[in-house]
């Protein structure tokens, strides 16, 4: 108890960080590597005080004004990743810790509306805490590991205050509950990289069953953690996979033959292959049981021929890529093979190639250091490439500005396997990739970086080595066009993407000044090229790529992004909307004024985003189009041209404040 008195009470805690902020604040404006030690321990101890995280939560926007966050990652809140947070929280030195803390208290005031953050939007914030809370969700049973309690300065103790106060705030009762969903929507988008939901779902299962945490019976998280753990009655209790391995060598035919339905029915179910369905796949082919390869992988007749017709290059995918290290390329090699991929004779020569591909020690040891040693670093390149071309439209940007990119791998892998096999050979085998603009030929191994500036983070093996090369090549387009008197967008994109980009092109705002120009003639250009009631019933050929003005749940302009536009056509509901493929991670945004994207519900394949086409337009910066093949212009309504240009002066095309 006397050491207890001895603790500064939280009257006292505040007024000696207030005093040390504004010693801080006066000492940054002299010096911008001024040291923060003093105002870190002063909100460390506070920390330790009930009342404490209240209290900094109203000091938050004066910390970030003061310099706290300096020029580190934490100083761009929307590069921020979950799983590091997650290490900064658990694993890292008290002054790490601190800041990490600081930092997610600012997230959930911008989560709430009481802070706008210029490098933030509330979507993104509410997305980032939800993930790192469902990183941590070991700390809801109320115990702390041995770990954390015996971290300093009471780091264990202060890191389950944070969460508390989090969860007091986002909502403890229905904090499982929401997580599921979250897990479900981002499944639903069919990402590439599934690694963050895996750890979401490991953290959820730790929850469902944890003796000491009350919850409620949830059908959705028990079909999420069964689809990894126990997809199939011979790993229903999680046995590990050696001892299912025995367990399979024992089964007789029909057994092995149900357990076999079992694991394409949870894939199918989920979008989600467990380690336990390698371990089925190695064995069959080792046991010389390849006639049970198609039900295991679950495929209709497409697959079927495809699998039928290419035999031995499927059953050398499955050699050289499927272990449980790459277990998700199973259900890549099951969306390649339904979407007939190995029928375009070059794709399927392109693979043997790859199969035999010799990396350069580069692209070796970029792929060690971000998948590990526990496989060969080609078989994790093979097993990416696997995944990318069975779900194109899952390939995202991760936390990198390479959106344009991300649009490249996705436009390939669809539309031409061939070629984009073709330049990440040149960039995994010589370290470099050829393009040509304007007929001259573009090499990426001397241009300067772009806007990635280091290796790609959280991102699919395949964009890992190839973005940087696709990146300096974009960058170095822009440059010879960057003194033109239009966007760089009209002649980079059908240089980089592809033939099939439209020459013609609409850019809404003056390069120069940002001011919007003609904008009734912009929206009556799109509906004349890509409303199906005006341009004459012509569908959307090749995908076709454009810019957008995002805008955060206020309508307040955050930021423009490239997307793909897919098609355009009714919904279920005879509503007229636009399809895109949106690279950021996250197609499910709130754009603000009602207008929310939607990936499923309204018509979506998987990995589409979707608006009505008056909204979409709303939020349109730039677009190509065939000039060749243009509506009437004047058959578009006067009222539906009125009602975007509404949506878009009271948003992101709203006149600055003076």
């Amino acid at each position: 108890m006397g050491q207890q008195n001895a603790e500064p009470t939280l009257e006292l805690a505040l007024r000696q960080l207030d005093a040390a902020l504004g010693d801080f604040a006066r000492a940054r404006s002299r010096d911008p590597n001024a040291s923060s030690l003093t105002l870190l321990e002063r909100a460390r101890a506070l920390m330790t005080l009930p009342g404490g995280f209240d209290a900094l939560y109203r000091r938050v926007r004066s910390l970030e004004s003061a310099g706290i966050f300096g020029t580190s990652d934490w100083a761009q809140p929307a590069t921020l990743q979950p799983a590091l947070a997650k290490h900064s929280l658990r694993e890292a030195g008290a002054v790490t810790t601190i800041v990490e803390a600081i930092s997610e208290l600012r997230m959930l005031a911008v989560t709430r509306g009481d802070y706008f953050h210029k490098g933030i939007s509330a979507e993104q914030a509410r997305y980032f805490l939800t993930q790192v809370m469902a990183l941590n969700l070991d700390l809801l049973s109320g115990q702390l590991t041995e770990a954390d309690r015996e971290r300093p300065k009471q780091l264990g103790m202060i890191v389950q205050g944070l969460y508390r106060y989090l969860i007091s705030h986002l909502g403890y009762e229905s904090l499982l509950d929401s997580l599921v969903a979250e897990v479900w929507r981002l499944l639903d988008q069919g990402p590439v990289q599934v690694d963050s939901i895996c750890d979401m779902i490991g953290q959820i299962a730790k929850c469902l069953y944890d003796p000491k945490i009350e919850t409620n019976d949830n059908a959705a998280a028990t079909r999420l953690v069964n689809a990894l753990f126990a997809p199939t009655p011979g790993s229903a209790e999680d046995p590990g996979l050696r001892i299912y391995e025995q367990r399979l060598q024992e089964m007789d035919d029909v057994t092995l033959a149900a357990e076999a339905t079992c694991f394409a029915r949870s894939m199918h179910d989920t979008g989600l292959a467990s380690a336990y369905h390698a371990v089925m796949l190695r064995f069959l082919r080792n046991s010389d049981q390849d006639d049970l390869i198609p039900t295991t992988l679950g495929l209709t007749i497409t697959g079927l021929d495809d699998l039928y017709c290419y035999t031995e290059l499927v059953h050398a995918l499955i050699d050289e890529a499927i272990y449980p290290e790459t277990c998700q390329a199973v259900y890549g090699l099951t969306m390649m093979l339904e979407r007939g991929s190995l029928f375009t004779p070059s794709v399927a020569r392109a693979l043997w190639r790859h199969i035999k591909l010799r990396l350069s020690a580069e692209t070796a040891h970029t792929l060690q250091e971000a998948f590990g040693d526990a496989r060969p670093p080609r078989v994790f390149l093979l097993a990416g490439v696997i995944n990318l071309l069975g779900q194109p439209l899952g390939v995202g940007q991760g936390n990198n500005p390479t959106c344009q990119s991300a649009i490249g791998l996705s436009v390939w892998a669809t539309n031409e396997a061939d070629y984009l096999l073709q330049v990440l050979t040149w960039a995994a085998r010589d370290n470099e990739v050829l393009n040509r603009f304007e007929g001259e030929t573009v090499s990426s191994r001397d241009l300067q970086p772009g806007l990635v500036k280091d290796t790609p983070v959280d991102v699919d093996p395949v964009s890992l080595i190839l973005i940087p090369h696709l990146d300096r090549l974009y960058g170095e387009m822009w440059r010879r066009c960057e003194d033109r008197d239009d966007d760089a967008h009209r002649w980079i994109n059908p240089e980089f993407y592809g033939w099939w980009v439209s020459h013609g092109f609409r850019v809404v705002a003056d390069i120069h000044t940002g001011e919007v120009q003609d904008y009734d003639g912009f929206i009556r250009h799109f509906y004349a090229s890509y409303h199906p009631f005006y341009n004459g019933h012509m569908p959307v050929i090749h995908a076709q790529p454009a810019g957008i003005a995002v805008t955060d749940s206020a309508a307040r302009f955050v930021g423009r992004h490239a997307i793909n536009i897919l098609r355009v056509g009714l919904s279920p509901r005879n509503e007229m909307r636009v399809y895109f493929f949106n690279p950021n991670n996250d197609s499910g945004q709130n754009w603000g004024q009602g207008i929310t994207c939607s990936t499923q519900g309204h018509g979506e394949f998987r990995g589409e985003a979707s608006l009505p086409i008056a909204e979409f337009t709303s939020r349109l910066y730039v677009f190509h189009y065939d000039t060749l093949e243009l509506g009437d212009l004047s058959a578009i309504p006067d009222e539906e041209v009125a009602r975007v240009m509404e949506l878009g002066y009271t948003s992101w095309a709203a006149a600055p404040e003076t």
